[in-house]
């Protein structure tokens, strides 16, 4: 089912996207938690607000005067009782999955409003061990087709430059993500030559240093490339490469612990509602009362079940998002509810080999025509791949995480062995799989509120980008839930709207 274009507009006539959310806004949320309720003072309430606006002033003054950022943040000792993966009954902002994009949002809402709301973050797995975000390669480009994808790298470039000082806590060393400067290297055949002028333009225009390099400057600053089918390539020159995924996750959480944020284990489970009479929503069928997201119901680690209640909350929850949108009838229901989230788990291998006579120390972030990938690992021959299913190769199961050797033997070597003929003799020492929140609208993110439930905002369906875009979304969902408007990068199009519209936002540099 798709709405017509023109019920739509209708709906969204007069008003932008943002718009729709002030009757929920945090502030209208600060009103309605009285003390008794969740134990918050409304004087206390206001004495925080006051403080968060002379840290924000102070900021703004730091910017004005273009002086170095620097966490203004007033901080703990992380190591003093500070309720982490401690049960929270009530919260301002939840938000579910604690990855590097619920931490980015957790960490961006509590440095620009320090002591001014509880966050809290669900993670059902503290240890990470199959989080999208800590299985990652860890890659870092601005080489993408719209414009949206590259700002929201440019942001990200920008701040993992500033991360040993943003995010510093008293008392540990500064983070380091150990951020390998070596540039991403797209090819491309004749077939795709003109698509990658047309993106090197785009980048060119937003101020993305790359360069353009035909068949013979390849060969030649690339000895060991085989450029027989291969037309044009285009080289990042700057804020490209790759860097480590637990380090920016690592750093992210403890900025936002020391902040004040509250972490729960469990496992989302389902929501609960509450009927707001005096709510009327724009193209739904108002002659039931209208149902907000109230509470949302977790399972803890021992089966035991309880409640949080929020004002607002942030799906963030990777590649279990689609199910958990499930759980509040997104796809079931009628109108504007009758429209699933796609956002799905899609596995994806990645292999570390070993090339004793492979590329040395200026081997980019190869990108083959046919999305197949390559960087290093490390010195002395170590390198990590992969790649995609190719057209009409069934997509592997995501029922586990385990790895399939044939894929590779298949699909990956071949490709590799033929552009980087010395990699015709490699040994796979390690392999391992993930599962990433693939958008199958579109294959880009879904970040802006949901337009029925007016306090859920989603932050998902990165489609393999999340970790490199995280910062960004952070910064820009703070913007969503406290400003009520896009300051930062204007990210109106991504949101849930397109897919009611079924107007698919399509990359052309998908890996």
């Amino acid at each position: 089912m798709r709405l017509s274009r023109g019920t739509f507009q209708a709906v969204l006539k007069g008003r932008k996207l943002l718009e729709a959310r002030q009757p929920a806004s945090l502030r209208k949320a600060y009103a309605t938690n009285l003390p008794g309720e969740d134990g918050f003072d409304p004087v206390k309430r206001t004495l925080s607000v006051l403080k968060r606006d002379i840290v924000r002033l102070r900021k703004q003054i730091g910017d004005f005067f273009g002086l170095e950022p620097h966490s203004t943040s007033p901080t703990r000792d992380i190591d003093e009782p500070h309720q982490f993966y401690s049960w929270q009954s009530h919260c301002d902002v939840l938000i579910i999955g604690g990855g590097v994009v619920g931490c980015s949002i957790a960490f961006f809402l509590l440095e620009n409003f320090p002591g001014s709301m509880n966050v809290t973050i669900l993670e059902k797995d503290p240890t990470y061990k199959r989080a999208a975000t800590t299985l990652s390669c860890g890659g870092l480009r601005q080489q993408f087709s719209l414009p949206e994808n590259v700002q929201m790298s440019q942001f990200g470039a920008e701040f993992l430059r500033q991360l040993p000082k943003r995010c510093a806590v008293e008392g540990l060393d500064p983070p380091d993500v150990q951020f390998h400067p070596m540039g991403y290297l797209f090819l491309a055949t004749e077939e795709g030559a003109e698509q990658l002028v047309a993106n090197h333009d785009l980048q060119l225009d937003m101020g993305v240093k790359n360069v353009l390099l035909t068949r013979e400057q390849l060969k030649t600053r690339f000895p060991w490339l085989n450029t027989s089918d291969v037309a044009l390539g285009c080289l990042g020159l700057e804020n490209e490469g790759w860097f480590d995924p637990w380090s920016l996750l690592n750093a992210l959480r403890t900025k936002a612990i020391a902040l004040g944020a509250h972490y729960v284990q469990g496992e989302a489970v389902g929501f609960k509602m509450r009927e707001q009479a005096d709510v009327l929503i724009a193209g739904a069928d108002n002659s039931k009362p209208y149902q907000r997201l109230d509470k949302l119901v977790v399972r803890l680690a021992d089966g035991e079940r309880r409640t949080i209640s929020f004002g607002q909350c942030v799906l963030a929850s990777g590649a279990s998002s689609g199910e958990i949108a499930a759980m509040a009838h997104i796809g079931s229901g009628d109108d504007m509810l009758a429209f699933p989230l796609p956002v799905v788990p899609r596995k994806r291998y990645v292999f570390n080999v070993h090339c004793p006579d492979g590329p040395g120390v200026d081997l980019p972030f190869v990108i083959d025509p046919t999305g197949t990938y390559v960087r290093r690992e490390g010195y002395g021959g170590h390198y990590i791949c992969g790649r995609s299913p190719p057209e009409g190769v069934p997509e592997p199961s995501t029922a586990d995480f385990d790895v399939d050797p044939e894929f590779f033997e298949a699909h990956v070597w071949p490709q590799l062995a033929h552009r980087i003929p010395a990699m015709q003799k490699l040994k796979v020492k390690s392999a391992w799989a993930g599962h990433y929140d693939y958008n199958t609208f579109d294959q880009n993110a879904i970040v802006g509120p949901h337009p029925y439930y007016h306090n859920l905002t989603f932050a998902t369906g990165f489609s393999g980008h999340g970790l490199q875009q995280a910062p960004a979304v952070g910064q820009v969902v703070m913007e969503m839930l406290i400003e009520g408007k896009l300051s930062t990068i204007d990210l109106s199009r991504f949101a849930f709207d397109r897919v009611l519209l079924n107007e698919r936002l399509l990359e052309q540099n998908i890996v």
